[in-house]
């Protein structure tokens, strides 16, 4: 593991902070450690998101084909 060091954050800044760790009964070196995973989690989502987004084939369902199979996977098997 690495460790970080922040500088020059506002006083108020910091203040806020401490308050939210305190309201999640957690240190605020605890906080911060999870809103940076949870940057860096968001991050590697976009990033995921951005690679599906260049996906340019389709299934050739219509929308028409879609609705039919849901219906279909509705209807009472015992029937």
């Amino acid at each position: 593991m690495v460790a970080l060091q922040i500088r020059d954050v506002p006083e108020a800044v910091r203040d806020t902070l401490t308050e939210r760790a305190r309201a999640r009964g957690q240190s605020l070196q605890s906080y911060l450690r999870e809103v940076v995973l949870r940057e860096a989690a968001f991050a590697n989502n976009l990033a995921v998101l951005d690679s599906v987004a260049t996906w340019n084939e389709g299934s050739g369902a219509s929308l028409e084909d879609v609705l039919a199979a849901r219906d279909a996977g509705r209807e009472d098997p015992r029937a």
